[in-house]
């Protein structure tokens, strides 16, 4: 039977950077993808901001890795010649009732090490976006968007030129520990080839949106364990091209006090195209065994939400008019929880399951955290090899 060092799940850009990283350590690697291409899932279905880590608890492993992982992602973009670019958020007040969270999140950022946070007032905010209506705002310059997929790409690629074997079109569809680590049973999804078995010294379960079927697979018990994940739909609407230009940077809401989203804002491609999104919805869990991304989930916009979107980007963007937005992409999170901050976790497993490491919840801000979750990822990994 072949014998791996290494077995990643999961070929989103939190998969790809620990391939990254094992491989620079000169571990021996494979990643495995179920769809046919990388970065299909949760990666490639969002804002892509690299965030500044002004909104998570101090000391938690969202606000840690966040902050660090923005310092990694920028510097790796600009080595890999990925798109990336430092436009600037504004989390805005739109009236002096909501000045008070403004400036609790300014405090957390500070805690937290974000840099060059800056609360602004009026004049200098209508400097900056004359066309935005609000009081006060909380700066953060140095929070960007980039190419996500071509990160994700860029990652993988040189995890590969390093030995590591990245290969999609691949499920996991067993995974049984023995001896000398773990039988992993593969199906080919692309019909280009059969399945296999071989066995891992480790495995890094760091399947997204499948993360809790993967780690029931294990023998996990997913849900006294409080790892059951929460399928969340996140839409987009876009806003007519005839705007492009009259805002310039990220601009947020004060987020909901339920932590469900970051609050429905205004969102900036790499062209300059504006979004708004994503709100949340609640869907039902993917079915058994899970099947391919587009086959367990409707990735499609219900127009029917434009006015809840309309209402709420209005509160700051008062010119916007219903016929201005357009249904857009949507994307899915693997959420703990819909009504209390839940960490990321990152379990190293003991006892009948040690050698396999669990990745769950890792939503917003994964993209960001990513870097630094494949730091952590890989010390684990060194320590049980």
């Amino acid at each position: 039977m072949l014998e791996i060092r290494a077995t990643i799940i999961g070929g989103g850009i939190v998969g790809c950077c620990i391939a990254d990283q094992l491989q620079r350590r000169g571990i021996e690697t494979v990643l495995l993808e179920k769809e046919n291409a990388l970065a299909r899932g949760t990666t490639s279905r969002n804002s892509e901001v690299s965030h500044g880590g002004m909104y998570y608890p101090t000391g938690s492993r969202k606000a840690r890795c966040c902050v660090r992982g923005r310092h990694l992602l920028a510097e790796f973009c600009a080595d890999a010649g990925v798109a990336y670019r430092e436009c600037g958020k504004l989390i805005v007040a739109v009236d002096e009732t909501e000045r008070p969270r403004i400036e609790e999140l300014f405090e957390l950022g500070n805690a937290n090490g974000v840099e060059d946070l800056r609360l602004i007032e009026q004049d200098e905010l209508t400097r900056l976006e004359p066309e935005i209506r609000a009081t006060t705002a909380l700066y953060s310059p140095r929070t960007g968007i980039l190419d996500a997929e071509g990160a994700t790409r860029a990652y993988a690629t040189r995890a590969e030129g390093n030995g590591a074997q990245v290969l999609t079109g691949s499920a996991v569809t067993g995974l049984e520990k023995d001896s000398d680590g773990w039988r992993v049973t593969v199906a080919a999804t692309d019909g280009r080839r059969a399945g296999w078995t071989h066995r891992s010294r480790i495995v890094i379960n760091a399947a997204g949106l499948f993360a809790d079927r993967i780690a029931e697979l294990s023998g996990a018990r997913v849900d006294e364990r409080g790892w059951r994940q929460i399928p969340s739909k996140g839409n987009y609407f876009r806003i007519d091209p005839r705007h492009a230009g009259r805002i310039r940077h990220l601009v947020y809401p004060v987020p909901p006090a339920d932590g469900s989203s970051l609050g429905t804002h205004v969102c900036l491609d790499l062209a300059g195209q504006m979004r708004l999104g994503p709100d949340f919805e609640r869907i039902p869990a993917p079915p058994e065994p899970p099947k391919l991304l587009e086959e367990a989930w409707d990735y499609r916009v219900d127009p029917g939400r434009a006015a809840a979107f309309l209402k709420s980007a209005r509160s700051f963007l008062p010119w916007l008019e219903a016929d201005d937005l357009g249904p857009d992409q949507c994307g899915i999170r693997p959420k703990l929880s819909s009504t209390e901050f839940r960490d990321f976790v990152i379990e190293s497993e003991i006892g009948d399951r040690q050698g396999l490491i669990q990745l769950l919840g890792i939503d917003s801000p994964g993209l960001t955290s990513a870097p630094a979750l494949a730091e952590m990822v890989a010390d684990r990994a060194v320590e049980l090899l």
